[in-house]
């Protein structure tokens, strides 16, 4: 199949998905195009069925906000034609299902009739496209695609409370590329680097917003670190950060958490974890904590959204209610102070992260796609 990809190209958990799931398609032998602003970070285009098409959005004075959707749409009817494109897989509602919907309309007019994907992520359902400046356009998109899929069912439920949708949607959980993890040689990072041998590693990934409560993730640190010799790798870059390294020189334990920013090399940081924190308001899905079992790292997180559907209770790790810093805290010293028992966990993280590997996962969208394009071809 020739498969367009249409994904934000930043850290965030929606383009990671996007890319990996494009290149696995890749490697399969399906044709990939992704289309997108700049190219995504994780995207390796050594692959001679890979392809990367910039969308180029002219600055003109009359426009306060340059008109991207106008620009992405644009590029999608173009490389449709170009490269006999068969199907559009978009991810995230926002712009990317409407800007994806106007090239199918434009297509159409051309007596091209082309199958679309949408794939629901999270915030483009509960926060952003929830806004009313938005959710008129977004019910109408996903409305609008041919099939729609959700990262998990919470992420289902939630979009059929908010909006008013009439599509089935079909829940494929983010996944993670095991046999990629096993193979990785982690030779840039020592763990001696990072704390010292005696001192057990705890680690949280994000994009430091507010929906993440990294004071929460400080707070429980800070508990741990009275117990045991302990260390906080904090991975990631946002709004809360700033905030979170004056809490630590508040508490006074500065000199145990190294704040690395966004990193490269987060693979290596998680293959000498302990313990994984994740204490989030909502998440769609989880997708960190995922990435962090395929290392073996058991998690502790909030029992909100997806995240009962990735980290299973007393056995991958334990949940708690959003915001009970203790029973956090108490639970990760459950894992932490036994080595028998943290052996354990670090085992059932794995094994519970086998179910999501990409070779279980994907099928699912190739099957989807088939009946997608089939259906457009009757």
């Amino acid at each position: 199949m020739k498969i367009a990809i249409v994904c934000y190209p930043t850290f965030g958990g929606s383009g990671v998905v996007a890319t990996e799931l494009g290149l696995e398609l890749a490697h399969r032998g399906h044709e990939i195009h992704f289309i997108t602003y700049r190219q995504p970070v994780r995207l390796a285009l050594l692959n001679p069925n890979v392809h990367y098409h910039e969308v180029i959005v002219p600055e003109y004075p009359l426009f306060h906000y340059q008109p991207y959707e106008l620009a992405l749409s644009s590029k999608l009817v173009d490389m449709v034609k170009l490269h006999k494109i068969e199907l559009l897989h978009v991810h995230y509602a926002i712009p990317h299902a409407y800007a994806g919907y106007m090239a199918k309309q434009m297509l159409k007019s051309e007596g091209i009739n082309i199958p679309m994907v949408t794939t629901l992520h999270g915030t483009d359902i509960t926060l952003v496209g929830n806004h009313p400046v938005y959710k008129t356009a977004v019910t109408f998109s996903i409305n609008e695609s041919d099939v729609v899929t959700s990262v998990s069912q919470s992420l289902k439920d939630d979009t059929y409370r908010h909006f008013n949708i009439k599509k089935d949607i079909h829940v494929i959980p983010n996944f993670i590329e095991l046999d990629k993890n096993r193979n990785e040689k982690l030779i840039s990072c020592q763990r001696s680097v990072m704390a010292k041998r005696e001192e057990r590693i705890i680690t949280h990934i994000s994009n430091f917003r507010k929906v993440k409560r990294i004071p929460d993730i400080i707070r429980i640190f800070d508990k741990i670190q009275q117990q045991l010799p302990a260390k906080l790798m904090m991975v990631g870059d946002g709004p809360e950060k700033e905030k979170a390294e004056q809490l630590c020189e508040e508490l006074g334990i500065q000199d145990k958490v190294i704040f690395f920013g966004n990193s490269h090399e987060i693979d290596q940081i998680l293959s000498y974890s302990d313990l994984f924190l994740l204490p989030s308001e909502t998440e769609s899905f989880g997708l960190a904590a995922l990435e962090a079992m395929a290392w073996s790292v058991p998690v502790i997180s909030s029992n909100s959204g997806g995240l009962p559907e990735v980290n299973f209770d007393g056995v991958s790790g334990y949940l708690s209610n959003v915001g009970d810093v203790d029973g956090m805290a108490q639970n990760a010293l459950k894992i932490l102070t036994d080595e028998t028992e943290l052996n354990k966990f670090k085992a059932n993280a794995l094994k519970v992260a086998e179910r999501f590997d990409i070779k279980n996962i994907l099928p699912l969208y190739e099957s989807l796609y088939e009946e997608a394009i089939n259906a457009k071809s009757k």
